[in-house]
C-alpha cells in the first residue's frame, strides 16, 4: 500500500465514520477544533483504523494526534512493512466486496 493510498484511506474513514465534508478532510485539518471530535470519538477511531489496517493501536497515541496528517504519518511510520499492510488492507477490501 502506497503512502497516497493509506491517505484516502484515513480519509475516507473519517468521512464516513464521522459524516464529514471531504474537503474538510486535509492534512492539516485539526482534529478536534477543524473536524469536532472529541475523546469519544478517539475511541471509534481507533477500532475504524484497527478494522481497516489490520494492527492494534495505543489509545494513547490517538489523543495525542492533533491533526489528520498526525495520523496519515503515524499509519505509515509505525506499522509492518508494506507487504502486511497490503495483505491486511486486500483483506478487509475483500471481506467488504
Amino acid at each position: 500500500m502506497t503512502t497516497e493510498e493509506i491517505i484516502q484511506k484515513v480519509d475516507h474513514i473519517l468521512v464516513e465514520e464521522f459524516e464529514l465534508e471531504e474537503d474538510a478532510v486535509v492534512p492539516t485539518a485539526s482534529l478536534r477544533e477543524d473536524l469536532d471530535l472529541d475523546s469519544l470519538d478517539a475511541v471509534d477511531l481507533i477500532v475504524a483504523l484497527e478494522k481497516a489496517f489490520g494492527f492494534r493501536i495505543d489509545e494513547k497515541v490517538v489523543v495525542d494526534m492533533k491533526t489528520v496528517g498526525d495520523i496519515h504519518g503515524y499509519i505509515r511510520d509505525h506499522f509492518g512493512n508494506a507487504d502486511q499492510i497490503q495483505a491486511a488492507a486486500d483483506s478487509i477490501g475483500h471481506a467488504s466486496a
